[in-house]
């Protein structure tokens, strides 16, 4: 079956950096564009980031354009997020998900599997 498992997060000071990974597993990796959104408490959840197939596109939220970083590795079956210059706003539980439905690169509809999410806590 489909499994996306989400490490990295933790509790970081304002302008320092973390790293995420996803490690996916259940279907060609390959495949698929992937992608990375946030949900703070009382909010939606929001794209963040996401990465084709091949690697060669990707794609952010304006809010974290310029300083995250999405990035995979084919052979590892894994996706990637580099955060720098984080802000006490891009505190929240980060989700990976894989892109198997039509539709736009920032939609939750485009998406159909997700892992369990981490947390991100970004103190100012």
């Amino acid at each position: 079956q489909v499994q996306l498992v989400e490490s990295g997060g933790g509790l970081v000071q304002a302008g320092g950096s973390l790293g995420l990974s996803c490690a996916a597993s259940g279907f060609r990796f390959s495949n698929y564009a992937m992608g990375w959104f946030r949900q703070a408490p009382g909010k939606e959840r929001e794209f963040v980031a996401a990465i084709s197939w091949s690697g060669g596109s990707t794609y952010y939220a304006d809010s974290v354009k310029g300083r995250f970083t999405i990035s995979r590795d084919n052979a590892k079956n894994t996706v990637y997020l580099r955060m720098n210059s984080l802000k006490p706003e891009d505190t929240a539980v980060y989700y990976c998900s894989r892109q198997g439905n039509g539709g736009g690169n920032k939609y939750t509809s485009s998406y159909d599997y997700w892992g369990q999410g981490t947390q991100v806590t970004v103190s100012s």
